[in-house]
């Protein structure tokens, strides 16, 4: 198949759908920050950081996604060294360092993270794909993920590290686990979270911990406490009601009550100004992205591509859901980011150049679902 034949191929709706969730993203940014000097100039750099993910969703489209088999151990190599050079000289920010700062932009290598485990991971299970139901090999995806969260995990940056091993697991899982090993493996968890729960999880860090335990038993006098943004959140997203208060005009926002708006509480900022049915609509864009890439992945003409597919779906299905979980008090505090919606630039891009490879993966499949029928 020629060069041409395969850009055919190119999914536009499913590019089309990813645009404009951006685009709305730096809009709904420009509004949630509006009136605050510090952060002026956000709504820029989002659309800066756009504009480079872009590129980079069409260069990594543009080269057969089998090369990633060779580049995905170098890859994996430099994240896990940026990560090495955060724990040593990251920036502090909110209790955790988890950023660079290069005096140009400011880089949070635990996003890359997360496409540098999907593009190992393909590797390693396409490559024993007959040999999953073994312990050898579950022990090496297992080290192999290790050798990324251990860094992660010490910045800390814990929902980072859950979110590496839900890719993990259902990676594991779609490369055909059976399931007395997935009962085995839920049991020993079962008895981790009993065991750090008993032990006051030593592992997590003082704020961490506060987080877990305001989720669980709030205190009943915490209005400027520290269920302060979660409580706020929820103002923003009742008083919104069913059409919301109209792009730049909810009090919650602009007035400040809603903390964090422009990153981990933007579903509130979204309830609020557009209401009930403008988080429908967005929603279902992004299900519509997710269902896309599972899509990809059933039609992919070999394992390694449809994990890849997999594996991003799963990626972005989890933060959705954590992150509206947070924003709805369902779920603690984690700083999850809401695909392509919330600021930051690491995170725009990573998502892009996920989209880039499902974009790849599709190009080079011969379904028949995608495929137009000849009149």
């Amino acid at each position: 198949m020629n060069t041409r034949e395969i850009w055919k191929r190119f999914d536009i709706p499913l590019f089309a759908v990813v645009l404009l969730l951006c685009v709305f993203g730096v809009a709904l940014i420009s509004s949630a920050i509006a009136g605050n000097p510090t952060l002026v100039d956000h709504p820029r750099r989002q659309a800066t950081f756009l504009i480079i993910g872009l590129v980079i969703l069409f260069l990594s489209a543009s080269f057969d996604y089998h090369i990633w088999k060779t580049l995905s151990k170098p890859f994996y190599v430099l994240v896990a060294l940026l990560l090495l050079l955060v724990f040593v000289i990251g920036g502090a920010r909110f209790g955790a360092a988890r950023w660079l700062e290069t005096g140009l932009v400011t880089i949070q290598p635990a996003e890359l993270a997360k496409i540098a485990i999907i593009l190992a991971l393909a590797s390693f299970f396409s490559s024993n794909i007959d040999r999953i139901n073994n312990w050898m090999t579950i022990g090496k995806s297992l080290i192999l993920t290790g050798g990324i969260v251990i860094w992660i995990l010490l910045q800390p940056n814990l929902s980072t590290s859950i979110v590496i091993f839900v890719i993990w697991a259902t990676m594991l899982w779609i490369s055909g686990l059976k399931t007395k090993y997935i009962l085995i493996m839920v049991g020993a968890a079962a008895i981790f979270i009993g065991i750090s729960f008993l032990l006051d999880f030593p592992y997590l860090a003082d704020y961490q911990k506060a987080r877990i335990t305001n989720f669980i038993a709030p205190a009943e006098d915490a209005r400027y406490g520290d269920t302060y943004n979660v409580d706020q959140a929820l103002i923003s997203i009742g008083s919104g009601g069913w059409f919301g208060k109209g792009y730049g005009q909810g009090s919650q926002v602009q007035l400040r009550f809603l903390k964090i708006r422009h990153n981990d509480f933007i579903f509130s900022v979204l309830a609020h100004e557009f209401g009930f049915v403008g988080t429908v609509i967005v929603l279902a864009a992004l299900i519509f992205v997710i269902v896309r890439c599972f899509k990809v992945a059933q039609n992919a003409p070999d394992a390694y591509g449809s994990l890849i597919a997999y594996g991003f779906g799963v990626l972005m299905g989890f933060q959705t859901i954590v992150n509206v979980g947070v924003n709805l008090r369902l779920l603690p505090v984690t700083g999850l980011t809401l695909p392509f919606i919330s600021y930051g630039g690491s995170s725009l891009v990573s998502m892009l150049l996920g989209i880039g490879l499902v974009e790849n993966i599709k190009m080079r499949s011969q379904d028949k679902e995608f495929r137009e029928e000849p009149l």
